[in-house]
């Protein structure tokens, strides 16, 4: 008989101590020296004399900023410690574009608060080229929209220098994806002009995670950005959005509501005329105008036909036009009830506040919330196509009506009578500028249970008609939170 072999033990080598790896995907499997981390190197240089502590008490209480993806910009910089609740409903933009051929929930608003909160860097430091790169849209031409992507994904564009090359490479290969799904569908012929580069990567990763949260801590990792963004709804379907006006018309898609983009002139034939588009009774389905959506941009919300009468409610509809009731996303519950300050931002009320509020749950959480001070509104300087006509009492009644209107089907018996809730529950504050074109009627808004408070800003629009900027908005909430202490 042989004598037993003993058992061969395989050892995995260490790790040389100057080995290259990723700092924001390596986990520890053991507790050996602190590993070596590069994130120091995109990080922008400390201020001299700068306060060591970073404790979260010396950073101010903790804020849920409901929003869309460009209304708060501005003020992102007031709020220390913030979490972001915004839709997932925009179909503006390349985000349209990458809904109808692609699918998947919207990503524009998330990608443009992302890139609003990457840390502020000096001219040419790698966050710097990061953010120029992730920011950019390409031309409007649909040759040259076609060959500058060419030349972003084969890493030949001038848009990498300064990008360090596992940052580089970790996005290529993301946009290397992209480029694939569209291929699959070539017959879908996917355009790329005015595509926005952060959207692209933001929509490849969530394809390939099949899950937006994972996207958004990949885009966050790569860029050093510490914000909480929490989209109100999780999923890995298209998301649709629609109104009902007073009139009973209806509006399906963001872009329709807000502001629709122009279409072209049918073409004229004398031997043959399209048949009418196909519709869910008086509902368009959104999907036959998303190609059109691609040539929005933020600037055409400055001009606008007015609506044909004013929005009666927002609501959420299914692929073939049904109404239907998401249900929100934990984290953005988990949220109203552990954060200090709720601040529904400034921007579009109806396609950016409300789809965040008119879901199921939302209202008991915020009405109930015992962690929350203070229910922040702040008023937009001017109204938009969507509050044509508004004053400041209309603005609170829209958020108070959707959160007090039900969110799931009816029940039988008596165990279904639904609560509803004073304005006061839901908005305890009204942030105005000096000089704003929205009329506040102080009295009125008293009666309703709401505290005004007007603050003065430096900053002003084209029309001269002054803007939030981050010093205003920190300065109305001192005077509200020194009230509440």
């Amino acid at each position: 008989m042989a004598p037993s072999t003993p058992p061969t033990h395989l050892v995995a080598p260490a790790p040389a101590p100057d080995s290259p790896g990723s700092a924001v995907f390596d986990l520890p499997t053991q507790r050996p020296a602190p590993p070596r981390l590069d994130l120091p190197s995109l990080r922008a240089p400390a201020p001299p004399h700068a306060p060591a502590s970073n404790s979260a008490s010396s950073a101010g209480p903790a804020y849920l900023i409901v929003s869309g993806g460009t209304g708060c910009n501005a003020i992102c910089a007031a709020f220390a410690r913030a979490s972001y609740a915004l839709p997932v409903s925009d179909d503006g933009g390349s985000s349209s574009e990458i809904i109808r051929v692609l699918g998947g929930p919207s990503i524009g608003d998330i990608r443009s608060r992302l890139v609003r909160l990457i840390p502020p860097a000096p001219p040419g430091t790698p966050l710097d080229a990061l953010r120029t790169l992730l920011g950019y849209r390409l031309p409007a031409g649909a040759d040259a929209a076609r060959e500058e992507w060419r030349s972003i994904v084969e890493g030949r564009s001038g848009l990498w220098a300064g990008i360090p090359n596992d940052r580089k490479e970790t996005i290529r290969g993301f946009l290397v994806y992209f480029e694939s799904e569209v291929l699959r569908r070539a017959h879908k012929n996917f355009s790329f002009v005015n595509g926005s580069v952060g959207n692209f990567l933001l929509a490849a990763a969530q394809a390939f995670f099949r899950s937006l949260p994972s996207a958004i801590f990949l885009f966050s990792s790569i860029t050093n950005s510490q914000a909480t963004i929490v989209p109100v709804i999780v999923t890995n379907h298209t998301v649709t959005i629609a109104a009902e006006l007073r009139n009973g018309t209806h509006l399906v898609g963001q872009c329709e509501i807000s502001h629709p983009v122009a279409r072209p002139p049918p073409a004229q034939d004398d031997e043959y005329t399209d048949p009418p588009s196909f519709s869910f009774d008086t509902i368009s389905p959104t999907v036959q105008s998303q190609s059109q959506n691609v040539h929005f941009s933020t600037g055409s919300k400055d001009s606008y036909e007015a609506l044909s009468a004013p929005i009666n409610r927002l609501y959420y509809i299914n692929a073939y036009g049904h109404e239907i009731h998401p249900v929100p996303n934990p984290e953005y519950l988990a949220g109203v009830n552990s954060n200090e300050v709720l601040v529904y931002s400034c921007g579009s009320l109806w396609t950016s506040i409300i789809p965040c509020l008119a879901l199921r749950g939302v209202a008991e959480a915020i009405a109930r919330s015992h962690s929350l001070r203070a229910k922040v509104l702040f008023l937009n300087a001017k109204n938009d196509r969507e509050t044509t006509g508004y004053d400041a009492v209309d603005y609170i009644q829209a958020i108070a009506r959707t959160l007090n209107a039900r969110y799931q089907p009816a029940s039988f018996g008596l165990g279904g009578a639904a609560t509803t809730y004073p304005v006061s529950a839901f908005v305890t504050h009204l942030v105005h500028l000096r000089g704003g074109a929205v009329h506040v009627d102080v009295p009125r808004v008293t009666e309703l249970g709401v505290r005004c408070v007007e603050v003065e800003s430096d900053a002003r629009g084209r029309d001269g008609v002054p803007l939030y900027d981050a010093e205003c908005a920190r300065r109305a909430m001192e005077s509200i939170l020194g009230r509440e202490e």
